[in-house]
Order: structure tokens, then sequence, then C-alpha cells
């Protein structure tokens, strides 16, 4: 992986972490509000999401929750198009800095 895809996956893991940190705070009987899970440093974008919906894409940590149009196709793909947002894999060869990453596996 190049210098650039790692520094990519890490920015989407700095907003996948503070998805967790929100998540916390919220109400659990309403909609989440979350912050756009992709590379772009400068992305200030929510996505909102069922609780349900968020914890069935934290069961994989190499899926990441986008804005349409965020995803970036040198380290990662759409693998679902949801109401307000995508879900994204990261490419193989970016899959083990992305668990590497993930909060829920401490």
């Amino acid at each position: 992986m190049d210098e650039r895809a790692r520094r990519l996956v890490l920015n989407e893991a700095v907003f996948r972490q503070a998805n967790e940190a929100l998540v916390g705070f919220q109400n659990p009987e309403q909609a989440l509000d979350l912050m756009c899970e992709c590379g772009r440093a400068d992305c200030v974008a929510k996505i909102e999401m069922s609780r349900s919906e968020y914890e069935r894409l934290r069961a994989d940590p190499t899926l990441f929750a986008v804005v349409r149009g965020h995803e970036i196709a040198e380290v990662e793909s759409v693998v679902e198009t949801r109401a307000g947002y995508d879900v994204v894999q990261k490419h193989p060869e970016t899959h083990d800095l992305a668990e590497e990453t993930d909060p829920r596996s401490d």
C-alpha cells in the first residue's frame, strides 16, 4: 500500500473513532446523527442511520459509511447504497490497516 492510500485509510479510521464516541451520547431510541467516514480530512458532511444499521456496519471493520460520491476508488469500493449514504469496503490491500484501527477490536 502506498503512503497516500495509508493516509486515506487512517483518515477514515479517525472518523469511525469519532462516530463510536458520538453513538454513546445519542438517544438509543432515535436515529443516529453521524459523521461521514470518508478519507477527506476536510469533510464535515453528516449521515443519519438507525442504531441497527450502525451495528451491522460496525460488525465488519473493513466497512465504512460515506456520503454518496465521497468514496475514494483507490482504496475502497461501494458495496451497498442506503438511504442518504453508501457503505464502502476497503480494498484487500488495506484490510489489515482498517482492522488494526478498529476501535471494537481492542
